[in-house]
């Protein structure tokens, strides 16, 4: 039976530690060998052009494969670029949903894959094996792009999506926290509300909560800048978003594009000294593959602009909550922005 105990991307629905261990990985690629790639899950229905056209004197045969990483949002990523491929013209090949960031990575690395979406900071601190972020998000994704020219990956433009750490408290809370929209603001509210919920990991990352804490003004501890330790519930993976939801804190961890944000009507809270790494996500394609249809650009661009915060809550909501297919999502959203028409 096939593993899905490989590489964890940081970016998951699941979340997990933000680490890569290249064994598990090495393993993982032996067992998508073993396995196969193309999954159960590899259905993508019929469409034909609209604001993505049929490429021109595109010669019969054209092919490329799109693959992605297992999650939710990865998953109804990897449907949208295959969706566009075959408005493209092109015969595509999906093998979306592999699981581990390095079996992917190894496929665009080794050609075995023409297209995928990654995250800047993925490549940045994982693959390229960074320690610090680069807090300016273009220059992040100047700095990935550059790198990874020399290894025939080329990144088109990212989108405004960010999936990263973040802190979100209850809409309805909001006006009894005298309006907060702010990280900065935390510090300026009465000891009592400085409440938080986080994971375990995030707790004791040394890039984690205590350096947030310090980089808005704010200690874990007592005095007039504290933020006492009975203030901050440490809980699993996934119990932060309806913890923060119930109550038991008014600021709880949570990742920016996590379809639980809309569904639970959490508020997001601006980030705005910079201190989370960024995530976003761009069209990666080989290199060779872009040379020889270099249309492939275009067709991706025009996605991008559109692939928002918001965007990917509602997507990820709809696969997360409503139980919905990532490629049936995938196409709704295509459609209504005028990308594609169903067949």
């Amino acid at each position: 039976m096939c593993s899905d105990n490989t590489v964890l991307d940081p970016r998951r629905s699941r979340r997990r530690p933000r680490t890569v261990a290249v064994a598990l990985g090495a393993l993982a690629v032996i067992s998508l060998a073993g396995c196969g790639l193309q999954p159960s899950t590899a259905y993508v229905p019929g469409v034909e052009p609209a604001s993505i056209e049929r490429i021109e004197d595109l010669p019969a045969g054209a092919h490329v494969t799109v693959t992605s990483k297992d999650f939710t949002e990865q998953l109804v990523l990897g449907k949208i670029g295959v969706i566009a491929a075959k408005a493209a013209g092109f015969e595509v090949t999906d093998e979306t949903n592999v699981p581990g960031s390095v079996a992917v990575r190894q496929l665009m690395l080794d050609g075995g894959a023409d297209m995928t979406y990654e995250y800047t900071g993925t490549a940045w601190l994982s693959f390229m094996g960074h320690s610090d972020p680069i807090r300016d998000a273009e220059d992040q994704y100047v700095a990935v792009r550059d790198q990874d020219e020399q290894n025939g990956l080329t990144w088109l433009r990212p989108a405004p999506m960010n999936n990263t750490y973040a802190f979100a408290v209850r809409s309805e809370a909001v006006d009894e926290l005298d309006g907060i929209t702010r990280l900065s603001q935390v510090k300026d509210l009465p000891k009592s509300e400085r409440t938080f919920c986080v994971e375990s990991e995030f707790y004791s990352r040394p890039d984690g909560f205590k350096p947030m804490l310090e980089k808005y003004g704010l200690q874990l501890g007592d005095g007039a800048d504290g933020i006492p330790r009975d203030n901050v519930s440490i809980l699993d993976t996934g119990t932060v978003y309806t913890a923060t939801d119930r109550g038991k804190c008014n600021f709880g961890e949570v990742f920016t594009t996590d379809g639980r944000i809309k569904a639970l009507g959490l508020s997001v809270l601006e980030d705005d000294e910079q201190f989370f790494p960024n995530y976003n996500v761009s069209p990666v394609l080989n290199s060779t593959t872009l040379k020889k249809y270099p249309q492939l650009q275009d067709v991706y661009d025009q996605i991008s602009p559109k692939l928002t915060d918001a965007v990917l809550q509602e997507l990820n909501r709809q696969v997360d909550v409503e139980g919905r297919e990532p490629a049936d999502v995938a196409l709704d959203w295509m459609v209504n922005e005028g990308f594609v028409e169903q067949r």
